[in-house]
């Protein structure tokens, strides 16, 4: 009798959360333990299973474990690095909405994702105040409604594909109904850590209005790119998205040419454009992740080097107040 394939669902709420579970499974220093157990009291540890079978057992260093693994160094104190580094609750301008740039917003879809990346800009957002009710669901459109220059409409989150089936189609649809929407996008994760998450159900969803939809992957290393994702893209492609990538620069993750080169290679590969390098956004607790500008440059121009320019992402950084990113590299 053949094996029924386990959900996405059922895969996101099986997620590895006991940083000793963790190291167990991986074969890791125990005297790993108390570090990431203070770490992840401020910041929960959260890992789904199809991406922890991608990392190594027993190498501390690997590229896919420095992402996601809690560290003591998180709880160390710098004055440069903020709850709030890129300003966005000055730009949360109602419930579920930030409204950074001229043109597009950000929708947060889901306040949950699927995997708690160690870096993540967002590790201090209050998304307590973004789970929207009905009500202001329906406020949030009139948002949209209201302002004719918003051509385009971002999925965020939290991870947007965190939400059901059934909210997304519904959102999308009601998108599609303001003439002056002209494109969706969808910035998300999930695929790459659950790609399982990619089913005919979530491709209706997003595709089955007027809209063209462009979906923006999270990957910063090319050993995130298993079989499975590759399935899943293939399918997204088919429906008719644009696939785009962004990534961060990170230390002791991608921070050397032939991880980015090879990450570059291999999205080119699968149909995926990279989009954007960032460099590390100043947010609390991850300073050791920290890449300087000039090694940043440095590595930019390498790949200019190395790789056909449509596999060269944009080396950029996000400042709050800006009215765009800020390219490191003319």
């Amino acid at each position: 009798m053949p094996v029924e394939p386990i959900s996405w669902q059922r895969l996101l709420a099986t997620s590895v959360t006991d940083p000793q579970q963790l190291l167990s499974r991986l074969n890791l220093d125990p005297s790993l333990l108390a570090g990431a157990r203070a770490a992840s009291a401020d910041f929960p540890l959260r890992v789904p299973e199809p991406y922890l079978s991608r990392i190594r057992p027993g190498d501390p260093a690997d590229p896919l474990l420095r992402q996601v693994l809690p560290l003591g160094e998180e709880l160390t104190e710098h004055p440069d690095f903020v709850m709030d580094p890129l300003g966005e609750q000055d730009t949360n301008a109602r419930p579920g909405i930030i409204h950074k740039y001229h043109g597009r917003l950000l929708l947060v879809v889901s306040s949950g994702c699927a995997v708690n990346c160690r870096y993540c800009f967002r590790r201090h957002f209050p998304y307590e105040d973004n789970n929207l009710s009905t009500a202001e669901w329906q406020q949030a459109l009139d948002y949209i409604r209201q302002d004719p220059t918003i051509s385009e409409v971002i999925y965020s989150g939290g991870d947007p594909l965190a939400a059901s089936d059934k909210r997304i189609a519904w959102l999308t649809r009601e998108i599609a109904a303001i003439s002056h929407v002209r494109r969706l996008r969808v910035h998300t994760r999930l695929p790459v850590v659950i790609p399982q998450r990619v089913t005919t159900e979530l491709i209706e969803a997003l595709c089955g209005t007027r809209l063209p939809v462009t979906m923006v992957l999270h990957c910063n290393h090319a050993n995130e790119i298993d079989r499975p994702l590759g399935e899943a893209v293939r399918l997204l492609r088919q429906a008719g998205m644009q696939l785009l990538n962004q990534s961060v620069l990170l230390r002791g993750v991608n921070d050397d040419i032939d991880s980015l080169v090879n990450l570059s290679e291999t999205l080119g590969d699968n149909g995926i454009l990279p989009y954007y390098l960032h460099v590390l956004d100043h947010v609390k607790g991850a300073q050791h992740f920290h890449v300087d500008d000039r090694r940043a440059i440095e590595l930019a121009r390498e790949m200019l080097a190395r790789l056909p320019g449509f596999l060269v992402p944009r080396l950029v950084r996000e400042t709050a107040g800006e009215t765009s990113k800020t390219p490191l590299l003319s």
